[in-house]
């Protein structure tokens, strides 16, 4: 089974060099492309005031995130959640600048750039010369945005989810690892399938029985009776 993490974050701005801070991340875990229903997500106080534009995108004031825990506090969970899963991000390189900031300044080990998988490189690759941001992707693909009005980044990070499926080649991708793993259970259930004893087990039946079952047989059955087709004694010796 493949494991992947796709992951999403809100931010004061665009560059953490000059001075902006990551202030939510949403992460959710995928199985061969499927979501598992585990997730994480946290807010973090950035330690510095939110600038209007970056408010009107994700909605995070600084009175609603002050008092937030600072992310080194959540830094171990964070890594413990992802693991050594590939992390799937649209604009990878931005979530990761901000990622790896974070990290970096807290003292954790970096998530390499060799880990993310970028669906806006993917999108850009499919769909040449067309907008291809995550949310021209929902339209394109048909995925409902009625769960948010804003940017969040749990919310953003399940919408993604459904992109990256869409651009792994969508349903019939699904049908195709449904199949593998119908082929697999009937591969698993012949492999477990009985043979041939090595001893028979013994009769239920006593002699008297077995007996008495070939007369019933023999007097009312006669040539009715089909197992008598396929080469079966009528009678056992002893009646013959």
């Amino acid at each position: 089974m493949a494991r992947e993490i796709i992951l999403d974050t809100e931010t004061t701005g665009f560059d953490p060099k000059t001075g902006d801070r990551l202030v939510e991340i949403g992460c959710i875990e995928v199985v061969d492309f499927m979501p598992t229903g585990r997730s994480f997500h946290e807010y973090c106080d950035p330690l510095r005031d939110m600038p209007a534009e970056a408010e009107k995108v994700h909605g995070l004031s600084s009175a609603f995130l002050t008092g937030k825990p600072k992310f080194d506090a959540i830094a171990d969970r964070f890594l413990e959640f992802v693991g050594d899963a590939p992390v799937i991000a649209h604009n990878a390189a931005f979530d990761r600048s901000f990622v790896n900031f974070e990290l970096e300044k807290c003292g954790r080990a970096l998530l390499p750039e060799s880990r993310w998988i970028d669906t806006l490189a993917m999108a850009k690759k499919r769909f040449p010369g067309m907008y291809n941001s995550l949310d021209a992707l929902c339209k394109r693909f048909k995925i409902s945005l009625d769960s948010r009005d804003k940017h969040g980044a749990l919310i953003d990070a399940h919408l993604l989810a459904e992109v990256y499926l869409e651009l792994q080649g969508g349903k019939e991708r699904v049908l195709e690892l449904t199949a593998v793993v119908s082929i697999n259970t009937v591969a698993i259930a012949q492999a477990g399938s009985y043979g041939l004893r090595t001893r028979p087990l013994a009769p239920r039946s006593t002699e008297a029985e077995r007996l008495a079952h070939a007369e019933f047989v023999r007097k009312n059955l006669k040539d009715k009776a089909v197992w008598l087709s396929f080469g079966l004694e009528e009678l056992p010796s002893a009646l013959s």
